[in-house]
């Protein structure tokens, strides 16, 4: 019979591979932001990455909130502002900034590897040390 703390180390497992995935489709756009590539094309890559980020935002939000994890609330307001960035960066490429959307698109790539590294790196060790 399987425990929580399957379930937890399932759980983590599986967010480590989704932030793999996750940097990997942010890379890509920032490549394609860097190299200037048509709207269209840039257009399907921020939406390709903001439907994967939802989707694991959401799924993550979900698993803290399941194990009453403290930081909850500033962890979720990461997401936010992460979310926050992909529509500057929308704005941006829908109306022909580009110079802007290489310095929003170099911040959102900063923000979410240091939100990978601190915020996601302490809900792991939390979901490591909960029965």
């Amino acid at each position: 019979m399987s425990t929580i703390s399957d379930f937890n180390n399932a759980a983590q497992a599986g967010m480590d591979r989704e932030h793999e995935v996750q940097l990997s489709l942010l890379r890509t756009l920032c490549e394609a932001v860097r190299e200037q590539r048509n709207t269209v094309e840039v257009a399907q890559l921020l939406e390709q990455f903001s439907a994967y980020c939802e989707a694991h935002f959401v799924s993550e939000e979900l698993i803290m909130r399941q194990n009453s994890f403290d930081e909850y609330e500033d962890h979720a307001d990461d997401h936010c502002h992460m979310m926050d960035l992909l529509r500057v960066i929308a704005i941006d490429n829908a109306i022909g900034k580009s110079s802007e959307m290489n310095a929003v698109t170099d911040e959102a790539l900063a923000f979410i590897e240091n939100h990978i590294g601190t915020r996601d790196k302490r809900f792991a060790d939390f979901l490591r040390t909960t029965p």
